[in-house]
This record gives C-alpha cells, structure tokens and sequence, in this order.
C-alpha cells in the first residue's frame, strides 16, 4: 500500500510539470456589427442588415471557432473588424453580467421580431460572446481597445476594432494609437505563471498600393517601438503578434517597387526560423512553416494572399514559460462550412433576407505549451526550419484553369422547380451560363430569364469578352455568382471558363 501511495504521488509530481498547451487563433470575421441599425458602414445599417443578418454572421462565427481544441474553442482569440459601438452605453460593458442576464435565453430568440432595446443596445462583441456560449464555447475575458489614431490621422476615429477573447487571466492592457489604422491592442496575459505578451492588430488596408505603405511602415514603427521596449527589458520575452496586417508575408519581395516595406523592413518580419536565436532578428513569421505553395489565407484578383498574420519572438523558442509548438502553424480552411468546393473562402454577403457566408479570410491558427525548465540560453530543437527567409516574389496563383467545372458547376436543370438563382445560398457558387448577351452598354448576359453583368477582374480578359460578346447573341460559360453593389453578376475568373 505504501508503494502504490509512492507510485500515486509520483505521477501526481509528473502531472503538475506537464506542458500546459493552448491554441492562439486569428480571425477578421468581415465587419461584425450589432443590431442598433446605426452604423459607419452603409450596408450595415437598417434596413439593409437587419437582427436576422447578424444572427446568420454570429452564428456562423460561432461554428468556425468551435472547431479548434476538439469544440472547446482556442484559448486566446484575436479578432478583427468588429463594429466600433455607434450608440455605446454610459460604462463599459459588463461581458460577464451580461451572458449572466440572458442565461435562459438563446440568441435566436433574442433577435427574433422586435428585437428588445436592451439587445439593440449590446456591442458586437457582447453578441459575439453570446452566440459562442450558445455553440459551447466559453469562458473568455473580453478585451478591446482605446478607439484612437496618432497625430496626423485623417481621422480620430475607426469604424471598426480589434479585440482579444481570452481564457488566460489578463495582467494588463495598453491601446497604441497609430497612424490612419486601428489601435494596436497589447494585453499581456499569465500562462501557468509565465508572462505572455500578445498584440492584435489591423494595419491600413491596400497590401499592394505602394502610395499607402508608408502608412503601414508608420503602424509597424508603433508596435515595433513598443516591442524594442520589451525586449530592452527582457530579450527573450514571450510574444505573439496576431491579426490583419494588410502586407504580404513576402512584402518586399513580392512588391519591388516598395523601398521600405512595413511588415519586413521595419517590423522585421523574418522567415529564418533559427535566426530568432540572435537577439537582432527575434521575430517568425509562422507563414515560413507552409510550404510557399500552401501559403494563403485570402483571395484577390485570382491569388493568394496572406493578409492574415501569427508572428512570434524569440522567447518562445528557449525553454522557459511560453514555448511555439513547432510546425503547428495552420490555416484553418474547413471544406462544407468555409471553404466552397474549390478551397476558396466563403465570403459574407448581406443579400437575402438573412444573408449568408462567412468572412473573406480564413482563421489562422498556431499551438503553445507551457515549458518547466525555465531556461533562456537553451533551444527548442527544431524539426525543421525555412533556408527561403524572404519568399518567393510571385504569388500562388488560383489555377481557375483546373478546376473541374463540370463536376462542381450549378446548371438551370440542377435548380429545384420554381427555385431562383438569385438566393444566398447561391452566392459564389460556380454556374454554367447559357444565355443572350443583353443589349445596353453593360456587359452582361439573360439567364434565366434575368439580366445578370459579366465580370472579369482580369481587364485583358473583360476587354477580350467585350470584343467577343454580341448583343443578341447566345454564349455559354462558367461563372461565379456574385452581387456588387445590388446588382447580380457572374464573375468569370479565367479564359477557360468561356466554351
């Protein structure tokens, strides 16, 4: 018996020095906002988006974090592009008191009809809590930010915000303004007793416009100054920077034409994994851990982007505190919730009387463990590490081309009897066209007896088409099924989609 106590005891000791893992995902979740019909934002307000709009993108939120950690949700969540409150209250929410208040009701009840004033009245992060705790997912501290921009902005104030949703307990919290962006939200959390310092951020948008990157070199000299200051005081400091930070993973590569880059030039963004070992370089970009190929979170003009960012120091590679799981870095691109058929996002979209989709980012996401040695002069040893520090200057291009467009196509002859085309559920959806080109000075074509436009984000490809497409003539193609600006359009990605 006193062996077995022994034996008890002993793998009680074990337990209690076990790593402590936890998953940090980041997520632009494409302008949530609340319920009050008051709103920067055109589209966002009533009636265009209405409480059944909103239950749609909450909910469908909802769904794509409950898919880390086994449908617990990650333990630190970094959010971008929630609605600054326009009508905010007297204090500050009380998050807690809040899911206490509507503990017995769901969130579908709680939108539906007249919806209450004091519903209306809840930021979107209150209702975002919500809807995660009606999925299952719980237990977070709501963090957001001071809504302020730096000297010379051309405006004070942002329509959207960051915020953190976390589980480990918050130590402190700083807003640093910056330049014609959101503030950059630090919040410095406690893991197992380790100091754990994490930044959400959401840079000035245009990845590829050269005229606003000297914006985005200003918004990475506001984290890059506070990180310096960290890091004077703790070189091996555990840090993770997360969020939307408009710049390509390969910034200064893939655009020549900018001389001093934001996100690898002043920030220091690397892809040299073991280089985070000398104190000059101490930032990864965790993108390094994909092959080039695989690299990509969004889409644009028929590439990859990777807007979307997980960046970390040096510190969580030693052996002391917080530790990066090696090569666990992840885009988190679910097939049949939001990802289509082709792997591409399933973007959100206000038509209908409910809307529909997602965001137009995939989640990144990245694993943590906490370590007991407590050594900074030793190294995590690596599986492997990226010797292509800078990336490749072409992007990944989406191979439109190969697509089986037959196989995933929506046809007249697939629609159920009396059922339209024109329906949310349709939006990006892949369809064979067969129709006649209208007459006007639009392009555009009538299918089923509607007018839809024709789009190619290609303009030799729009000019091609405009050449080759009659009014009055039949044509038959593949589109995308989209809507801009109200109008119905069928956007054709590449030559190949015109037979």
């Amino acid at each position: 018996m006193h062996r077995l106590k022994l034996l008890f005891a002993a793998l009680a000791a074990v337990v209690t020095v076990q790593a402590r893992p936890f998953t940090v995902v980041a997520y632009n979740v494409e302008n949530l906002f609340d319920v009050d019909g008051i709103a920067a934002y055109e589209e966002y307000q009533a009636p265009k988006y209405t409480p059944a709009h909103a239950l749609t993108k909450l909910q469908n939120i909802a769904r794509v974090v409950a898919r880390f950690d086994a449908g617990r949700g990650p333990d630190v969540l970094m959010l971008c592009e929630l609605e600054v409150d326009a009508t905010p209250g007297a204090t500050p929410p009380d998050y807690d008191a809040i899911l206490a208040r509507y503990a017995g009701a769901k969130l579908p009840a709680m939108l539906a009809g007249k919806v209450a004033p004091e519903v209306a009245d809840l930021p979107a992060e209150a209702l975002l809590l919500k809807a995660l705790a009606d999925a299952g997912v719980t237990g977070y501290q709501v963090v957001i930010g001071d809504n302020v921009t730096a000297a010379g902005s051309g405006r004070a104030q942002q329509a959207i915000k960051c915020a953190i949703f976390t589980r480990l307990p918050v130590k402190a919290v700083r807003s640093h303004a910056t330049l014609d962006a959101r503030a950059i939200l630090e919040v410095q959390v406690e893991v197992d007793g380790a100091p754990l310092y994490l930044f959400a951020n959401h840079w000035k948008s245009g990845a590829s416009d050269p005229a606003t990157e000297p914006t985005r070199a200003a918004n990475a000299k506001t984290l890059r100054t506070r990180l310096d200051e960290i890091l004077r005081a703790d070189p091996n400091a555990d840090i993770i920077l997360g969020g939307d930070f408009n710049s390509q993973y390969n910034q200064k590569q893939r655009y020549p034409a900018m001389k001093t880059t934001g996100l690898n030039d002043v920030l220091g963004s690397q892809g040299n994994e073991l280089a985070v070992r000398q104190a000059s370089r101490p930032l990864y970009n965790l993108w390094f851990e994909l092959p080039a190929a695989q690299r990509g979170s969004d889409t644009y003009r028929g590439e990859w982007g990777t807007l979307m960012h997980l960046i970390v120091s040096r510190g969580l590679y030693d052996y002391r505190g917080v530790q990066y799981v090696d090569n666990s870095f992840a885009v988190a691109r679910f097939a049949g919730l939001n990802a289509d058929a082709r792997g591409l996002p399933v973007r959100w979209s206000g038509a209908g009387p409910a809307g529909s989709g997602f965001s137009d980012h995939f989640p990144i996401s990245a694993k943590f463990v906490t370590v007991p040695d407590g050594k900074a002069d030793k190294w995590l040893n690596l599986r492997a590490s990226s010797s292509d520090e800078n990336g490749p200057a072409e992007p990944v291009k989406i191979d439109f081309a190969k697509l089986d467009l037959e196989g995933l196509a929506l046809t007249a002859q697939k629609l159920p009897a009396g059922a339209t085309l024109r329906s949310p559920g349709n939006l990006g959806k892949l369809v064979r066209v067969e129709g006649v080109i209208a007459p006007g000075t639009r392009l555009a074509v009538e299918f089923l007896g509607e007018t839809y436009d024709i789009y190619c984000p290609d303009p030799a490809l729009r000019t091609k088409l405009r050449e080759q497409f009659k009014a009055g003539e039949r044509v038959r193609f593949f589109g995308e099924l989209g809507q801009y600006r109200e109008r119905w359009q069928f956007v054709v990605q590449d030559a190949a989609w015109v037979r």
